[in-house]
């Protein structure tokens, strides 16, 4: 029976050294007391419930009692039940407080597994931003590289069609390419069959991309107007070039009409209709009568090629929309005997608006024909720079309206005959109005 007692003694006082151990360091935490309260008593009163928890327990427990009691009962009981009442409450406190001093301890020693589950969060979530702006790196890279090759290439392309193209000897051309936001462009088309300037300006079309109407326009010039010729006495347009050469008719142009035109492509018979070939031909609407034309012009152009005279006719029964190559649409552009001049240029716009749709594809799918075969038939003033800037500004034919026109204007004109020629007379204000409103975008 002494040996029980000595045992159950060792308990209770290693359950009160743990008891005050606990309520000591309860203490010594000030406000963290109440909340360790808070979170021990449910533990705590579950585990009273519990009699598994407690052999004791159970045949120990006094009847229950009003609380306010408790602390005197506590007084009256025998001390060995004191002890053991104790050494419950110490039992119970330290199972329910090992969690609470756990978190009581958090601001002393920080609590790994909390750490490590918010730094694996932390770096979750910086691990996205990470890889979402090494994905975003890497596009970036990808597109620079690939806008790297495209300018590269079309740098490259600019400088071998450059290099097939005829240039102007002993000539500075002068004024900008692009002026207040219109680049401007004297398409000339010459009745000569060989390379050069030489010959006949028999098509003007002024090509202007204007970034202030956002518009691409395609002006035919009419070789019939009667116009001013710096340093010669007036006559009809064309005479301007025959004078002196695609840089007076520039100046004339630009007197007559308030253009700010100094770049210009000379084109012969061979150039444009191997550009018809080199984008795989042109669709239009011909009449009948416009197709009986085209085998008749046909005639001339395959004597200059030396190819048998019917050569490339056309069915003489057919009309409507009909496929045309170079030399067809060549052909067909020079038609002077169905309607006015008005008639003719409107034919030439027709063959190089559809030309212009298709020249895009043309340059990524058949680059050598169109160097070999346009450019080597071309003549201009512009620099090399300058070819490549022409280059990009047509990437803008996507997005702009593209709008034919011809001067003079309808209604702007009268038939006249000066010094025995037949000529259209000119009111140069009001188509001076037209071009400055429509193409440079003033007075809107």
């Amino acid at each position: 029976m002494e040996k029980k007692t000595d045992n159950e003694m060792e308990q209770i006082q290693k359950g009160l050294e743990r008891f005050l151990e606990y309520e000591v360091e309860g203490m010594s935490e000030g406000s963290g007391g109440a909340a360790e309260t808070d979170e021990r008593e449910p533990y705590g009163r579950e585990m009273e419930k519990d009699p598994a928890a407690d052999p004791e327990a159970e045949e120990d427990r006094p009847a229950e009692e009003p609380e306010e009691d408790a602390e005197e009962d506590f007084a009256e009981e025998p001390k060995e039940r004191v002890f053991r009442k104790a050494l419950r409450e110490g039992r119970t406190k330290d199972r329910s407080g090992g969690s609470a001093r756990k978190e009581a301890n958090a601001g002393r020693a920080p609590d790994r597994t909390s750490e490590r589950k918010r730094a694996a969060g932390e770096d979750g979530n910086m691990g996205k931003k990470k890889k979402g702006h090494s994905g975003l790196k890497k596009l970036l890279v990808l597109i620079a590289v690939v806008l790297a090759l495209f300018f590269g290439g079309l740098y490259l392309a600019a400088g071998v069609a450059y290099d097939r193209m005829n240039h102007a000897e002993g000539e500075s051309a002068e004024g900008a390419l692009k002026k207040d936001g219109v680049t401007s462009l004297l398409l000339i088309g010459s009745d000569s069959r060989t390379a050069g300037t030489e010959g006949r300006s028999d098509a003007m079309i002024l090509l202007t991309i204007s970034d202030r109407t956002k518009s691409v326009h395609m002006t035919s010039l009419l070789r019939d107007m009667y116009v001013e010729i710096p340093g010669h006495d007036g006559n009809r347009l064309n005479a301007a070039y025959a004078y002196g050469g695609p840089e007076l008719l520039m100046e004339t142009v630009n007197q007559n009409f308030g253009t700010e035109v100094s770049r210009y492509a000379v084109v012969n018979f061979e150039a444009f209709a191997n550009l018809v070939d080199a984008v795989g031909g042109v669709e239009l609407e011909l009449t009948n009568e416009e197709v009986q034309w085209v085998n008749a012009y046909l005639n001339e152009y395959n004597e200059l090629r030396g190819m048998p005279m019917e050569t490339d006719y056309l069915d003489t029964s057919l009309s409507g929309n009909i496929h045309l190559n170079g030399a067809q649409a060549l052909a067909y552009c020079r038609n002077r005997y169905i309607g006015t001049d008005f008639a003719r240029t409107q034919r030439q716009r027709n063959v190089l608006s559809a030309v212009l749709k298709k020249l895009p594809a043309a340059l990524v799918t058949n680059p050598g024909e169109l160097v070999d075969g346009l450019f080597a038939n071309l003549t201009t003033d512009l620099s090399r720079g300058e070819c490549m800037k022409l280059l990009l500004e047509a990437g803008k034919l996507f997005g702009y309206e593209l709008v034919q026109d011809s001067l003079p204007l309808d209604g702007s004109y009268s038939n006249a005959t000066i010094r025995e020629m037949s000529v259209l007379q000119v009111d140069f204000d009001q188509n001076r109005a037209y071009i400055r409103r429509e193409i440079y975008g003033e007075g809107e």
